[in-house]
C-alpha cells in the first residue's frame, strides 16, 4: 500500500463520538418527544446559521483526524514507511504545508518582512527585502503585477465560490422537494420566504457568506501566503486550520469527561440528601475553592513528568503530544464539573418531591430505578444546555492554558500556541500582527458560532421558556 493508517487515541475517541452522535440522531428521529426540541432548533435562524458554520469547522477537524504514513521506496524487497505522520487535511493543504519561507512575511507579500544583507551578481552587498521562495514567485515584476494578479485570482475564486453556492442551494432544494413530494420551484420560494420547517434561508445565507470568504482564499493560497508566515516561515493560514482539530477535541472530549461526574454526583446529592448531600457539597465546594489554573497546571506537570520518565511507552513525538492532549481533556473535565453538579442538585431536590416520585416510592420502586427512569430524563434539558454552552468555554480555556505554557504540547499546533508564539512578535519592530490576528479570527468565529447554537438549543430544550407564545 502507498500508505499506512495511524490510529491515535484522540482519533479513535473522535470517531467514536461521531458514531455516537449519528446513533443519537437516529434514535431522536424515531421518538417524537426527542425530535420536537431539535425541530425547534431547526426553526431558529441564528441556530441554523451557526450550525452551518460549525459544520465547516467540524469537517476540517475530521479531516485532520485521519492520520497515515507514506510508503518509502522499496529496498531489498522490504516495505518501509515514513516517520512523519500526516493527516488528510495535510494532504488537502499540501500547497500550504510545503511552501515554507525563511522567516516572517506579511499577508499576500512577495518579499520578506525584514531587510537582510543580499549579495548582488556583481559581488556588492546591499540591505534589501529578499524575494520569497513561494509567495508571488510566479510574478516577473512583483511591484507592477502583484495588485492586478491578486485581484484577478480573487475574482476568479469568488466566481467559482458563487457558482458552488448556487449549485449547493439548488441541490438542497431538490432534496427537500423530493422528500416533501413538492415542486422544486415551490420549495425555492418557500425557503427564501422563510416558510419551511427548517430555516433554509439562514443556511443559504451562511453558506453563501462562507463561499464568498473561502473561495477567494482558496484561489490565492497556492500562489501567496494569504495570512503571512511566522518566525520559521510556516504559513499562518495552515497553522490556523490545523488548530481547529485541537480546539474541537478539547471542547468535546473534556465536556464528555465532565458529564458523568456532574450527572451522577448532582443527582445523588439532590435525591438522597442527608450525609450524601453534605459529602458531595463539601467535595465540589473544596474543588471550587482551589484556583483552577493552578490545579490544572499541577496535573499537567505531573502528567508531563510521567511521560518523560516512561518514554518507552510513548515512542514518537506525535504520540506524546496526543497523550498530553488527552490528559488535558481529562484534567479539564475533572476540574469543570462543579457548576453543572450544582444545577442538577437543585433540580433533583425539586423533582424528588413531585407526586409521581412519591407514587414510585409507594409502589416500592428502587432508588436507582427512580433516578434513572424518572429524574434523569427530566434534567436532560439542563445537561444538553450546559454541554453546548461549556464547549466554547473549554476552547477558550485551552488557549489560555497554552498561552501560559501548561496546555497542549508545544509541538502541537493550537490557537493557544499560536497566541503564545505571537506574544513576542507583537513587541518587535516592525510589529508582526498577523499570527495573533489569525488565531483571534478563527477562535472568535468558532466560539461565536458555538454560543449562537447554544442559545438556540437552550431556547428549544428549556421547558420554562416560552417559544412562539406556547411552551415548547
Amino acid at each position: 500500500m502507498p500508505f499506512r493508517f495511524e490510529l491515535w487515541w484522540s482519533d479513535a475517541l473522535v470517531w467514536l463520538l461521531v458514531a455516537a452522535a449519528i446513533g443519537l440522531a437516529v434514535y431522536a428521529r424515531l421518538h417524537p418527544h426527542l425530535r420536537a426540541p431539535w425541530a425547534r432548533v431547526a426553526r431558529s435562524a441564528s441556530g441554523m446559521a451557526a450550525a452551518t458554520v460549525l459544520v465547516v469547522f467540524v469537517a476540517a477537524g475530521l479531516l485532520d483526524s485521519v492520520h497515515y504514513r507514506k510508503a518509502l521506496p522499496v529496498q531489498d524487497g522490504k516495505v518501509a514507511y515514513s516517520t512523519e505522520v500526516r493527516s488528510v487535511l495535510d494532504l488537502v493543504l499540501e500547497s500550504l504545508r510545503a511552501t515554507r519561507e525563511k522567516t516572517y512575511s506579511a499577508p499576500l507579500a512577495t518579499h520578506l518582512y525584514a531587510k537582510e544583507t543580499v549579495q548582488l551578481a556583481d559581488g556588492r552587498e546591499v540591505r534589501t527585502f529578499p524575494r520569497l521562495r513561494h509567495g508571488g514567485a510566479h510574478l516577473k515584476d512583483p511591484q507592477a503585477d502583484r495588485g492586478r494578479d491578486i485581484a484577478l485570482k480573487a475574482f476568479h475564486g469568488l466566481a467559482v465560490g458563487l457558482l458552488l453556492w448556487l449549485m449547493a442551494v439548488i441541490g438542497i432544494c431538490a432534496a427537500v422537494a423530493r422528500g416533501a413530494d413538492a415542486g422544486i420551484e415551490n420549495v425555492w420560494h418557500d425557503a427564501w420566504a422563510g416558510r419551511t420547517a427548517v430555516q433554509w434561508r439562514a443556511v443559504f445565507c451562511a453558506l453563501g457568506l462562507l463561499c464568498v470568504l473561502i473561495a477567494p482564499v482558496a484561489a490565492l493560497a497556492p500562489y501567496y501566503h494569504v495570512l503571512g508566515t511566522d518566525k520559521v516561515g510556516q504559513d499562518v493560514l495552515y497553522q490556523a486550520l490545523k488548530s481547529i482539530r485541537t480546539g474541537l477535541v478539547i471542547g468535546t472530549l473534556a465536556t464528555l469527561v465532565m458529564l458523568p461526574f456532574a450527572l451522577v454526583l448532582g443527582l445523588m446529592a439532590g435525591y438522597f440528601k442527608g450525609w450524601i448531600d453534605d459529602a458531595i457539597q463539601y467535595l465540589y465546594t473544596t474543588l471550587s475553592s482551589i484556583p483552577g489554573v493552578l490545579l490544572i497546571a499541577a496535573a499537567v506537570l505531573m502528567m508531563q513528568v510521567y511521560i518523560e520518565n516512561h518514554q518507552e511507552l510513548f515512542p514518537t513525538t506525535e504520540v506524546r503530544a496526543d497523550i498530553r492532549l488527552l490528559a488535558l481533556c481529562v484534567i479539564l473535565g475533572v476540574t469543570s464539573w462543579t457548576g453543572l453538579c450544582r444545577l442538577l442538585r437543585g433540580e433533583a431536590l425539586k423533582l424528588r418531591e413531585m407526586e409521581y416520585i412519591q407514587a414510585a416510592h409507594a409502589f416500592g420502586v428502587s432508588h436507582w430505578r427512580i433516578m434513572m427512569r424518572h429524574i434523569t430524563p427530566n434534567v436532560m434539558h439542563i445537561v444538553m444546555i450546559a454541554l453546548v454552552m461549556d464547549f466554547s468555554g473549554l476552547v477558550l480555556a485551552e488557549a489560555v492554558l497554552s498561552y501560559v505554557g501548561v496546555g497542549v504540547d508545544p509541538s502541537m499546533i493550537s490557537f493557544g500556541t499560536m497566541i503564545n508564539s505571537a506574544r513576542l512578535e507583537m513587541a518587535r519592530e516592525p510589529m508582526v500582527w498577523w499570527s495573533l490576528a489569525a488565531a483571534f479570527l478563527f477562535m472568535l468565529t468558532l466560539v461565536l458560532a458555538a454560543n449562537l447554537f447554544a442559545d438556540a438549543v437552550r431556547d428549544a430544550f428549556d421547558p420554562r421558556l416560552i417559544v412562539g407564545g406556547a411552551r415548547p
